[in-house]
């Protein structure tokens, strides 16, 4: 069985400033390269939205083998400011994503992403496919409204957790369960501390019980982030949900033909609770060029023992094939 490489530490890293409108705030970028400089040059895309980058995911890569670059995207991790939400959008990220590209002088690369980071890892080919060689995508998530629904409404992911659940709704009153995604980002933006902090934990807890399929030998500060500054995470993801991505007028699935082409390995895990093994199964038949592997004992989490397994494996097959 595959596992991940060793940890290692980047050679390098510096924060990158994107281009801003006159009077807009300036992102500044966190971003690190691992491994070989002269190597088979991969980006990392985190999930969340909201999530970053941890010393774990340098290691899906055989570092002789590839240069590895991760980025923390707007407001996340070490990008500045935390928890920004002012110029972030999934527009802004694609930018970003190139923007990183042409500063390191890098033609084409591959790419590499989970739950979130599928969605933006699609989103960037679509826009920009011949910058692509090959990509690797964990856990689909095609932020529809009803994918979005499955997470964060009763009739999805709570029907499998129905005592998470109604943890969660705990901290809301009847009205606002109503609508708890607008309800859950009102408290986490407002100002009543106690309100806050109560909604980041519940937050924090819901994920927690649906990320994995079962408990592991990992910490679960591996797959979600239970950090001190959780909140500022949490809210720029209901940022991004309470908007559908920022997806309405550029629907993946719709957009399929542009990236028919690139070589793609979808993996998914059979008992997602997080991203249905349903999205990857649309797209699959839409995209019948690229490969689906669902794996019978899987949850979301990428740091499940069969998703290591066959994410490295995929890794040391793509480098094998470009190296």
């Amino acid at each position: 069985m595959n596992t991940l490489y060793p940890d290692i530490e980047p050679y390098t890293h510096d924060y990158l400033s994107m281009p801003a409108k006159k009077g807009s705030v300036v992102h500044e970028l966190f971003v690190e390269q691992c491994g070989n400089p002269k190597g088979l040059p991969v980006i990392f895309l985190h999930g969340g939205p909201g999530s970053g980058c941890r010393a774990s995911h340098r290691c899906f890569f055989n570092p002789k083998l590839y240069r590895i670059i991760l980025f923390d995207q707007r407001g996340c991790g070490r990008s500045r400011p935390y928890g920004g939400l002012e110029s972030n959008t999934t527009a802004h990220l694609v930018d970003d994503i190139e923007q990183i590209r042409e500063t390191l002088a890098i033609d084409s690369w591959v790419l590499f992403g989970g739950s979130w980071g599928s969605t933006l890892g699609l989103v960037y080919a679509q826009h920009h496919p011949e910058r692509v060689m090959t990509m690797i995508l964990r856990g689909i998530f095609l932020a529809r409204q009803h994918d979005i629904d499955w997470v964060y409404a009763s009739s999805g992911a709570a029907k499998m957790f129905p005592e998470a659940w109604q943890q969660l709704m705990s901290v809301l009153t009847p009205t606002e369960q109503q609508t708890p995604l607008k309800s859950l980002y009102q408290h986490l933006v407002g100002d009543d501390e106690y309100r806050r902090l109560q909604a980041q934990q519940a937050f924090n807890q819901w994920e927690q019980q649906i990320v994995t399929l079962r408990d592991h030998n990992y910490q679960i500060s591996d797959l979600v982030d239970v950090g001190p500054n959780r909140g500022a995470a949490a809210m720029l993801q209901l940022h991004y949900c309470l908007n559908l991505c920022f997806m309405a007028h550029h629907p993946i699935l719709a957009n399929i033909d542009v990236i028919r082409n690139v070589p793609t390995h979808i993996v998914h895990g059979r008992y997602d609770m997080v991203c249905p093994v349903e999205q990857a199964w649309e797209l699959a038949q839409l995209w019948p060029e690229a490969s689906l592997t669902v794996l019978p004992l899987a949850g979301h989490a990428a740091g499940e023992l069969t998703m290591i397994d066959t994410l490295v494996g995929l890794t040391n097959k793509v480098a094998r094939d470009l190296c």
